[in-house]
């Protein structure tokens, strides 16, 4: 038995602990998905948001499934179309969509979530009117159905966190006439972190968070302010299917969130490493 490996896991540990005291009892949600979905280190991720559970931190887990619904949409020769980083959902799309997102990855995810002992619970945007929505209106482009989230039911989210349950929210909208909404998962995340009034929000991505300049990877930025975020969008310097999720940041800490996380889901126990740290891992947000 090596003793100076075990003193250092024990230091780790001890390093955690502040962190673990403060985010006692607090709601921290997390988003995953993108190409960090077909991670090998999903395991370590789902570990890690079960760890948060058993130290008594309030996860709430919101996935999206990006890479599966385009492999399901081009089986079923259903093209794909972006604008600004979000999805046109056509009629046939949404059905996919919605089938792809609640029917499988969902539950999959939940499943994977009871196994490592606690207990997750899988629910869409249409259950007990979680997440209400109305057509997305975007200028000069038709996005379908496309959703911008008019309500959340916190009720519903309250009673789960209250019997220990963690939620796993697959980000599918509905209106008063009972239609199907894609809604952005980036933004799904960060309007429940809002209204939850969460103490963290956390984008778990391919990247390892938000670069000065995308293609030096030593640019990346560990901690940023609105203003100089919205600066970069107007420079281009963030652009594509970054733009949303940013943006989605932005709104969460104007809106009261402390801080908003975006890390890179394929280093193993990235959530841990960002949260439980001195140093953390990826780009912090804050006012």
């Amino acid at each position: 038995m090596n003793i100076d490996k075990l003193i250092e896991k024990a230091n780790i540990l001890a390093e955690a602990l502040p962190y673990i005291n403060k985010l006692a009892k607090k709601t921290v949600v997390i988003k995953y998905g993108g190409n960090a979905m077909n991670s090998e280190n999903e395991q370590s991720i789902l570990q890690d948001i079960a760890m948060l559970k058993v130290v008594g931190v309030n996860p709430i887990l919101v996935h999206g499934g990006g890479p599966e619904i385009n492999s399901m949409l081009e089986k079923l020769d259903i093209k794909s179309q972006f604008h600004n980083g979000l999805r046109v959902t056509s009629k046939d799309a949404i059905e996919v969509v919605q089938m792809v997102l609640c029917g499988k990855l969902n539950k999959d995810i939940t499943a994977r979530m009871n196994n490592l002992g606690v207990k997750a619970i899988g629910i869409c945007g249409k259950d007990a009117h979680l997440i209400e929505a109305e057509k997305k209106k975007s200028e000069g482009v038709d996005l379908g159905y496309v959703g911008e989230i008019t309500n959340i039911n916190t009720k519903l989210l309250s009673l789960l966190i209250s019997d220990e349950f963690i939620p796993v929210v697959a980000p599918i909208g509905a209106d008063s006439q009972q239609n199907s909404y894609n809604i952005n998962a980036d933004t799904a995340a960060a309007e429940i972190a809002i209204a939850l009034k969460a103490e963290k929000l956390i984008y778990l991505t391919d990247i390892d968070g938000i670069y000065k300049n995308i293609n030096d990877k030593s640019s990346l930025i560990h901690f940023a302010s609105i203003a100089e975020l919205q600066k970069m969008i107007e420079n281009e310097e963030i652009n594509g299917g970054m733009i949303p999720k940013v943006k989605a940041c932005m709104q969460g800490v104007e809106s009261g969130i402390n801080c908003v996380h975006i890390i890179n889901g394929n280093i193993p126990h990235s959530v841990m490493l960002e949260i439980f740290t001195d140093s953390g891992i990826g780009t912090m947000i804050t006012r």
